[in-house]
């Protein structure tokens, strides 16, 4: 992506939204299940400014990668903590694998029925596939069962019980790791997460979009 200003207010619009529907699905599915945590603390809205982590945004600014604000969630609300913690923790990337899907509806839409090529059509053909991108992006980033990810979450729901211990114990080095493996790949371009993240990304990608 190029650094004019067109395709910066693209990324930004795209990284608004894709971070926005996935703290409020969480947010939404945590109070569905009993906690109102979040909603107390005016997270179960659509306004993105509730959603924005400062040090999370100047991130994306300056190196496209960054995130929100964590949504609150108190398991003891939960009466079935296990399985609500997975089914909040999963609502999040959901979410934005969905979004994924219905822009690439729209996207594939705008290129069957619309003949008109003006500027406004290419802007949002290039917006929807950003979209497109960026959430599928958010998704699977959010899968890899690495603490805080949603994805490790969702790993202990499924563990035995017996397991439990070993893993949150294995849980405290996991922000370490997840530092190690992203700074392996800005600073010594060793592309760990970009290899792990991308295939799938480009697999869903081409799906959804018919690029």
């Amino acid at each position: 992506m190029s650094f004019d200003p067109k395709s910066i207010l693209l990324f930004a619009i795209a990284i608004l939204y894709a971070l926005t529907i996935h703290e409020f699905f969480h947010a939404w599915t945590a109070n569905k299940l009993g906690d109102p945590t979040a909603k107390m603390q005016g997270r179960l809205t659509l306004n993105p400014l509730a959603h924005l982590d400062p040090v999370g945004t100047i991130c994306f600014i300056i190196a496209h990668f960054g995130w929100g604000k964590p949504v609150p969630v108190n398991p003891g609300y939960f009466k079935h903590p296990r399985r609500d913690d997975v089914l909040v923790s999963a609502a999040g990337p959901i979410s934005n694998f969905v979004s994924a899907f219905v822009f690439g509806v729209i996207f594939q839409m705008l290129n069957k029925f619309v003949m008109e090529t003006s500027p406004l059509i290419v802007d949002l053909g290039n917006l929807l596939i950003t979209t497109i991108q960026i959430n599928l992006i958010l998704a699977i980033f959010n899968f890899i069962p690495l603490y805080p990810l949603d994805g490790s979450h969702i790993l202990k729901g499924f563990l035995p019980r017996s397991m439990l211990s070993g893993y949150e114990s294995v849980c405290r080095y996991s922000p370490f790791i997840l530092l190690g493996v992203i700074l392996l790949g800005n600073l010594a371009h060793i592309p760990i997460l970009h290899c792990i993240i991308m295939p799938p990304t480009n697999y869903f990608f081409k799906m959804f979009s018919g690029l």
